[in-house]
């Protein structure tokens, strides 16, 4: 299976950069299903080089324009930037509130992001976001370098373009949290333990174990037990399909444990002394076991859930997926893709049983899935057998670019505004690209529509991130209302209250000072600074206005209004109608101060 027979054990050690399918023997469907852009690219560097450009293209857009994202990426954003603010960096907190659920990794690479590139705690969001970005671009080449362990270049090639193209790697390279450095760690790891696995125990492999145990130890400080779980499945799944364990001693399983824990335990022990322990009650209590037993912030799901989820969010792997499970299933017992079912199968089965389900919660195992459809396709899988799987397979292809294409067009029109022209432009030579991937499908060219699936998922991507997204200015209250702010006469550098849009974003936006008050402490806030002569606005919501007005009138506080702000909160659905408004001196404070 694929260029270097998957029936074969490959060894790890051996240079297969010259193992193409030129040199190698193929199959008769295989030969014919390598197209120009596989023989130009299906090589070590140029393979590299490619991917390296087609990451760029498929995450860069949007980093600059696109504002904060609701509701977790300006949790995190924050969090970074009262460390950089206060200087604690082993205490994390939103504002007054500890913010004790995911460990310290991502914070501390925001903080070096801001420190180095950015203007400390005054960076703009998208030095936030470039953790995030480059841990995406790490991962479509460490794909790379997984695959290579089990084929050549150019199936590896597939392998990378697949997590490049993915839609959810995609919005996960443009959000400033954990999950696109948690999919790195996880793929350095894989890569790692894949090699290890090949040899059998014939070695102790002490550069890969190294890899293995150090990348373990970042996902643990990145996202807790999520990494340690994928990998830890894929050796229980290894051991209990191949009845062998005594390979795993190549891995230097002691001393790696100890490497590990040393790396990690540090900041773990520091954050346990630092909150007496109330760390581990909310990150462990509360989060890890809340989101196993129920499903948190209206995220609960049924089982199977993530299976239909992954044909839209995996987008283009499922299709190519569908025609290439003949041949997966043929090769089961193949190294290749017994290392991927052993990756796939368990932590797939652990997050549909899991009550809280979110797309980007299979994203680890969106690696394992690229790897074996890879070697089929390579191999020659979907340029024969069944029509009515084709059929389906084309549909699935085609159906997520267009309804992106219809909702670019649309989408502005139901919220009152006119669409992005180039952003509907761009989207919709991305759906006549997809459009014409599932015509070759069809036609038995599926290593051809790959290629032509990666041009409409750049397509798609630059023309919403970079055009469509930033267009649709109702749902981005936050900024809008920091600008409101900005703008109000005579008021530099306010002090704000909120009440009624408590969003993260307005909270990173404005600064960590601003305040969330109810409608009697907003008007306390606006006469105490009215009467120390600071400029204070507080911000309300239309439907907390009469509340805040009766308070203010109870407390002989007058107002005025100094501008408003409209739009459509995206979490939850309400629009939304904030009013500015600032303490308005009487006739007799006016006259005493005469």
């Amino acid at each position: 299976m694929t260029e270097k027979s998957a029936t074969e054990t490959p060894n790890p050690d051996q240079d297969t950069s010259a193992a193409t399918a030129d040199t190698q023997p193929a199959r008769s469907g295989a030969a014919a299903n390598k197209p120009l852009w596989i023989r130009l690219f299906g090589h070590d560097l140029s393979a590299l080089l490619f991917l390296l450009v087609l990451a760029l293209v498929m995450f860069v857009p949007g980093q600059w324009t696109v504002p904060p994202l609701d509701r977790d990426e300006p949790r995190y954003t924050q969090a970074t930037k009262q460390m950089l603010e206060t200087g604690d960096y082993v205490d994390i907190r939103f504002q007054d509130e500890a913010r004790h659920k995911k460990p310290v990794g991502i914070y501390w690479l925001q903080a070096v992001a801001a420190k180095t590139i950015g203007s400390g705690e005054q960076s703009p969001l998208w030095v936030y976001r470039l953790p995030s970005l480059i841990s995406a671009v790490l991962a479509v080449l460490a794909g790379f370098w997984l695959a290579r362990a089990f084929m050549g270049p150019a199936g590896a090639l597939l392998v990378g373009s697949f997590l490049a193209a993915a839609i959810i790697l995609g919005v996960e390279a443009r959000l400033a949290k954990t999950d696109a450095a948690l999919l790195l760690t996880i793929l350095l790891a894989q890569g790692a333990l894949a090699r290890i696995w090949l040899t059998h125990g014939e070695s102790r492999l002490w550069g890969l174990s190294f890899v293995l145990w150090t990348s373990l130890a970042a996902s643990i400080l990145i996202k807790g037990p999520v990494g340690p779980m994928v990998v830890g499945f894929t050796v229980a799944g290894l051991m209990l399909l191949g009845r062998s364990w005594r390979w795993v001693k190549s891995a230097t399983p002691v001393l790696g444990l100890v490497w590990m824990l040393a790396l990690a335990s540090p900041w773990f022990i520091a954050i346990g002394l630092a909150t007496d322990g109330a760390f581990f009650a909310e990150a462990i209590g509360r989060d890890l076991i809340g989101k196993i037993g129920e499903g948190q912030e209206s995220h609960g799901a049924p089982p199977l859930t993530h299976l239909a989820a992954m044909f839209a969010v995996f987008w283009p792997l499922p299709a190519f997926a569908l025609l290439a499970a003949p041949a997966i299933w043929r090769e089961r017992k193949s190294p290749l893709v017994v290392f991927a079912a052993a990756w796939f199968v368990p932590t797939w089965v652990v997050f549909e049983m899991v009550a809280t389900k979110l797309p980007h919660y299979t994203m680890p195992i969106l690696p394992a899935l690229a790897l074996a459809v890879s070697a089929a396709l390579v191999d020659g899988a979907g340029t024969a057998g069944s029509k009515g799987l084709r059929r389906i397979a084309a549909v699935v292809l085609a159906v997520p670019v267009v309804g992106v294409a219809i909702a670019a067009f649309a989408g502005p029109f139901v919220l009152g505004v006119w669409p992005s022209p180039p952003g509907a432009v761009l989207s919709a030579i991305a759906a006549v690209l997809a459009l014409a991937a599932s015509s070759q499908i069809l036609r038995e060219l599926p290593m051809k529509a790959v290629a032509t699936s990666l041009a409409a998922g750049a397509f798609m991507m630059v023309g919403f991130w970079g055009f469509v997204g930033p267009a649709l200015t109702p749902i981005w209250v936050s900024p809008r209302l920091a600008a409101a702010i900005d703008a109000v006469p005579d008021c530099p550098d306010p002090q704000v209250a909120i009440r009624g849009f408590h969003e993260p974003s307005f909270i990173f936006l404005q600064g960590t000072g601003t305040r969330i008050l109810y409608h009697a402490e907003a008007v306390k806030f606006l006469q105490e600074g009215l009467d120390a002569g600071v400029c204070r606005i507080a911000a309300i919501e239309s439907r907390e206005k009469a509340a805040f007005l009766e308070a203010a009138e109870a407390a002989g506080l007058e107002t005025r209004t100094a501008g408003n702000v409209q739009g459509l909160n995206i979490n939850g659905g309400d629009q939304v109608d904030i009013g500015l408004y600032l303490a308005q001196p009487t006739n007799a404070s006016r006259q005493g101060g005469q």
